[in-house]
């Protein structure tokens, strides 16, 4: 029987080393790791580990919102892992998934992630549409209309003056995709 330990942070500037060391003291002889949205379902490292799991072997996750971040996801690698004769289990909230109060547990807090994360969502959305209200611009700041206007003008004479559209946006700054919409308009 093997232990096998799984840990995974969202964003490149998260540290995976609490992750790694309570996974150690654990006991777990074999650590996948990575940096990868819990959001997404295609994890390649989380996909290492469940491939190199035998019948009697033991996945271990320091948290559960670190296997995934959706009750319907949780779930499907739960039931996959309970089919194979593999146990689960999250050190954090002290849940071993081969027991029927360890079940009951990690369903209740698989839907109290997805919740977290839904209303995280929520709250994003509210933000950027009271900004969007507000007159607020969302995303990149544009072009300048009088470097626009430049552009488009040396575009228009591109045959007079010998330049190319790489020369006009590296002359004006004005983005190649932003010259071209303008000009279809």
């Amino acid at each position: 029987m093997a232990i096998i330990g799984y840990a995974r942070v969202s964003t490149i500037g998260q540290d995976l080393e609490l992750q790694k060391e309570k996974l150690e003291e654990y006991g777990c002889e074999k650590i996948f790791m990575e940096k990868q949205s819990g959001a997404k379902s295609d994890r390649i490292e989380l996909e290492k580990a469940l491939n190199y799991l035998r019948p009697g072997d033991k996945l271990v996750v320091y948290k559960i919102d670190r296997l995934a971040r959706s009750t319907f996801d949780l779930h499907k690698i739960a039931r996959e892992l309970q089919d194979r004769n593999i146990g689960l289990v999250f050190i954090k909230e002290q849940i071993d998934f081969t027991t029927p109060a360890g079940k009951l547990m990690f369903t209740l807090l698989g839907a109290i992630a997805e919740f977290e994360r839904d209303l995280i969502n929520e709250r994003t959305r509210e933000g950027r549409e009271r900004a969007k209200k507000q007159g607020k611009h969302m995303g990149r700041k544009g072009k300048d209309e009088k470097d626009i206007r430049k552009a488009i003008k040396l575009y228009a004479e591109r045959e007079q003056n010998g330049l190319s559209v790489n020369d006009i946006v590296k002359m004006t700054g004005v983005p190649r995709s932003t010259i071209y919409a303008k000009l279809k308009i």
